[in-house]
């Protein structure tokens, strides 16, 4: 990190960012070209899940090349300066790489839909018609390094 003045040195800050933030920016290749989407997203247990359509650009890209990186971030307001380039945003943000991987089995699709529907609803879905299951693509996404990054 170039600025190792604004890096998060403590590790669970940057996982409870990893885990409060509700969108992530999920950055692929696709065809040779980078492909960036938001998604929404659980983090438990150095795993990213997520749900898609089964067909798509963002499947299409992950078959392809399951390399990605990921960003999340909160904008915290901005900070006023005395000169036009003296301004800036107060914000706290994370960037982490990992793998891809996709959840096929039944019992993995529940448990990582329950992740997500605990974080989002405060509730675990107790269960999910097959229809609901046959539709859904989950993906799970192997964390292999974070960093977090704050300023003002």
């Amino acid at each position: 990190m170039r600025r190792a003045d604004k890096q998060i040195e403590n590790p669970d800050e940057v996982l409870a960012l990893l885990r409060k933030a509700t969108v992530c920016r999920l950055a692929m290749v696709h065809h040779g070209r980078p492909y960036l989407v938001p998604v929404n997203f659980a983090f438990k247990e150095k795993v990213l899940y997520f749900h898609s359509a089964r067909a798509g650009a963002k499947v299409e890209a992950l078959r392809e090349n399951p390399q990605v990186c990921f960003e999340v971030d909160f904008e915290d307001g901005i900070v006023k300066g005395k000169t036009a380039c003296s301004w800036g945003t107060a914000y706290r943000s994370v960037v982490g790489f990992g793998q891809a991987f996709f959840i096929s089995d039944r019992a993995g699709k529940i448990e990582a839909l329950n992740i997500l529907m605990e974080k989002f609803s405060g509730d675990v879905v107790q269960s999910y018609s097959e229809e609901a299951l046959d539709k859904v693509l989950v993906i799970g996404i192997n964390v292999e390094s974070i960093t977090g990054k704050k300023s003002g």
